[in-house]
């Protein structure tokens, strides 16, 4: 029995996926269930359609986050925190640098991202210097934003 996964099923398929079950199976289970549906004809001409019109979206939105991350790749991003003074206390800042203060500085230059999708690469940051966060903005593109972090003057 041939059927349309509606949703995701463990070990058969993903969604979307035409698959090959047994009678029993499709009849009894996925389908009161409404994991799936047959596949007739005309449902896999309906399937088609749906996935080529996906496609097309998904290309618009891939597009669009490829545009912001060249945008964001041309930043120069300088996050002020105080610091320590003298020889012995080193490059340490008070409290830390976190995901909330690079999206500020990120918001300084005209770019609005959401935090959850930044990724400061060793966790908070604790010292001045140089250091790298990944920005995912689709789940296929990833732009790595390089940033230093100066004393307050």
């Amino acid at each position: 029995m041939e059927l349309i996964l509606k949703q995701d099923v463990e070990s058969l398929g993903f969604k979307d996926d035409v698959v090959t079950v047994k009678n029993g199976y499709g009849r009894n289970f996925l389908i009161p269930h409404g994991q799936a549906i047959l596949a007739t004809t005309s449902a896999k001409k309906v399937l088609a359609e749906n996935l080529k019109q996906r496609a097309f979206k998904e290309k618009k939105i891939i597009d669009e986050a490829t545009k912001i991350a060249e945008a964001i790749r041309s930043l120069e991003i300088k996050i002020t925190a105080k610091a320590t003074e003298g020889a012995s206390a080193g490059d340490k800042i008070f409290g830390s640098i976190t995901k909330a203060d690079l999206v500020e500085a990120l918001e300084k230059e005209g770019q609005t991202i959401d935090r959850k999708f930044i990724n400061l690469i060793g966790g908070n940051i604790k010292r001045l210097g140089q250091y790298d966060a990944v920005i995912r903005l689709h789940r296929e593109v990833t732009v790595e934003l390089p940033f230093e972090v100066i004393a307050q003057a």
